[in-house]
This record gives structure tokens, sequence and C-alpha cells, in this order.
């Protein structure tokens, strides 16, 4: 091995995504998305409203946590377009055939002292939401890699989100 150790490619893309999150206007969780087809980056996203509407962090107030509503439940409300689906949006449908979707999930907390919101660490379980699933099943991605920690990750087949259709079962949110 060389001086330098080098990244692996997933974590590499993993990091891309990492990067993309610093996008985000939400002030809830901060989430990256990167969809990447035969070694080449086809798309990214992150967590924003739409194009021309206020996002929360401009409005410095979310409409989901004055209301209590818990993680993945209630995205009628929410101002935002998800990381996996504007990177869905932005990618030719042919590109996303067969890709795999990268995805990061930060935490934000907020200090109640001064009001202000800081990045904290990586979500728990991190995982497409039950819509954003929806999509990434019919944009034809084959796997969603999640970001566990630093190093650590999860692979997942798109073809199980689709055999075990937790929509049947009730199943809200992540």
């Amino acid at each position: 091995m060389g001086i330098l150790e080098r990244r692996d490619k997933t974590n590499y893309y993993l990091d891309l995504a990492e990067v993309v999150s610093q996008r985000c206007t939400c002030l809830r969780r901060h989430y990256g998305a990167v969809i990447v087809k035969n070694d080449e980056v086809i798309s990214t996203g992150y967590v924003g409203a739409p194009r021309g509407r206020q996002n929360c962090s401009d409005l410095g107030a979310c409409l989901r946590e004055q209301r209590g509503i818990p993680r993945g439940e209630r995205y009628e409300l929410c101002r935002s377009v998800h990381a996996e689906a504007n990177a869905i949006i932005c990618a030719p449908r042919q590109g996303m055939i067969g890709a795999t979707l990268y995805l990061v999930g930060i935490t934000i907390e907020k200090d109640e002292a001064t009001g202000t919101y800081r990045r904290g660490g990586y979500i728990e379980n991190a995982v497409c939401c039950s819509m954003c699933k929806r999509l990434v099943i019919n944009a034809g991605i084959a796997q969603v890699v999640c970001r566990d920690d630093r190093e650590h990750y999860r692979v997942i087949q798109v073809e199980d989100w689709i055999a075990d259709d937790e929509s049947l079962r009730g199943v809200l949110g992540y």
C-alpha cells in the first residue's frame, strides 16, 4: 500500500452526499443524496423548500416541530422536498435505471438559550421515508447505501422494498 491511505469508493460517495447535505435548509435534519451509475455522479439533492419558496431556515420555524410531529409522519405539513426526491427530479431517467443512491442524514440541534441551530451527528438507522422509497422504486434505482457513521454503512436492495411492501402493514415513515 502507498504512503497515503485511499478512501474506499462507497465512503467516497457517502462523503459527497454528506457535503451535499450542507446545503440543507431544514431545521430538524440535514440529508444529502447522490445518485451514481457506472462510477459517474448522475445527480445530487438536499432537503429544501421548492424553488422560489421560503425555507424553514429563512423563516426560523418548522411547522412540524412546532406541532411536535414525530419523524416520518405528516409530511404534507413539511415545506421541504427531500434529498432523494430532489436528486431524482434532477436526474435523467436512463441515468437512474440500475443506479445506486447514496444517502447521509445529519441531526440538527437547537440551542434553546440562543435559539441557534447547529449540525450534530449522524442519524441513527437513516433510510428513505415511505414516500421517497416509492420514488426510488419508480426511478429504477437498484440499491440505496445509507451511512451509519463515518466508516460504516448499510446497503439496501430496492427489490427488498418492493417485496416487503410496508404500506400493506400500515408502517409509517422510516
